[in-house]
């Protein structure tokens, strides 16, 4: 049952986490890194996690939404010492960053950093950020990567990359806070989280963002976006790239150095990544066979499917049902 508390033959050390919001902070992603944190404790019976709110100032901070958050703490006046600083901003930034910002974020002192929503792009304007993975939201990616080459930019949920944290914002940051609670509390703790919330899993950091077709090819033909258009839409029974090519009434070899020069790879490659993703979502997602799975993208023989995967992944469907 959710209401009972999980026992701890030596209870964790107490994490204490600073939450830095900046004006215009989306309140979705504040409750969902702050809140799984508070029902840990509740449901531990152990004071797990101890948080606190920052602000620039003694002045209430105004979400996207235009309500108003008093914080625990100004800057001037914050904890020493935290175990986890996280900083969450608007994305994109619509101000420019104080520089006593800058400066006391750079000299802060918390064992890790994280940056939710657009507080990833503020870590790397400190330069904090250098030489570790990011997840920024999709539509930062571009503009990121070109400012910042030394952070590596990924377009995932979430990363977590030694003593640095980032995520997309939104329910990510639950995913995020949810993996977290299972690194210092156990797995099981954090799936009892996840079900407070009605969450049907914790979703995985590896996971990516949902990111719009036309976005995700930028300034590509049309001819291209098309193609791809009828590969998501053709899983089950995947068309050749002569067929391709016919539809869309170009030549096999147009179409070859079209993947190419935007996607980087054939079309037949690019088509088979498209349902080893989607059998991994299934296999991740659903109760459903992995021989049904396998037919359901693509794949007439189960061994043929399973090589596939491994190939792919690394590990069978079936080790990745019991990574899950």
């Amino acid at each position: 049952m959710a209401s009972e508390v999980t026992r701890f033959a030596r209870p964790p050390a107490t994490q204490r986490i600073g939450v830095l919001l900046l004006p215009g902070f989306s309140l979705l992603t504040q409750a969902s890194c702050v809140e799984p944190l508070l029902i840990a404790n509740q449901l531990s019976g152990c004071s797990l996690y101890q948080v606190s709110t920052l602000s620039l100032d003694a002045e209430p901070v105004r979400s996207a939404a235009q309500l108003a958050c008093i914080a625990d703490h100004a800057l001037d006046d914050a904890p020493a010492l935290l175990d986890t600083l996280l900083v969450i901003a608007p994305s994109p930034l619509p101000y420019p960053l104080p520089a006593r910002l800058l400066e006391w974020l750079r000299q802060h002192h918390a064992r890790t950093l994280g940056g939710l929503d657009g507080g990833g792009e503020v870590l790397a304007r400190c330069g904090l950020l250098e030489g570790y993975r990011a997840a920024l939201p999709w539509p930062r990616v571009s503009a990121v990567s070109q400012g910042y080459p030394t952070v590596v930019i990924t377009q995932t949920l979430f990363e977590i990359d030694r003593n640095r944290m980032s995520c997309a914002g939104g329910t990510a940051a639950l995913d995020m806070m949810l993996t977290l609670i299972a690194r210092d509390a156990g797995a099981e703790l954090a799936a009892r989280v996840s079900e407070h919330f009605a969450c049907e899993r914790i979703r995985l950091a590896d996971e990516p963002q949902h990111v719009p077709l036309r976005s995700r090819l930028g300034h590509a033909p049309q001819s291209l976006v098309e193609a791809v258009t009828l590969m998501e839409a053709n899983i089950e029974e995947p068309l050749s790239t002569l067929e391709l090519a016919e539809h869309l009434g170009v030549s096999r070899r147009q179409l070859e150095r079209l993947f190419k020069k935007y996607l980087q790879a054939v079309p037949s490659r690019y088509y088979l990544d498209l349902r080893l993703k989607e059998a991994r979502k299934r296999l991740r997602e659903s109760d459903q066979a992995i021989g049904e799975i396998a037919l359901a993208v693509g794949f007439s023989s189960g061994a043929h499917f399973s090589t596939a995967y491994r190939n792919h992944f690394g590990l069978t469907p079936r080790e990745e049902r019991l990574v899950v």
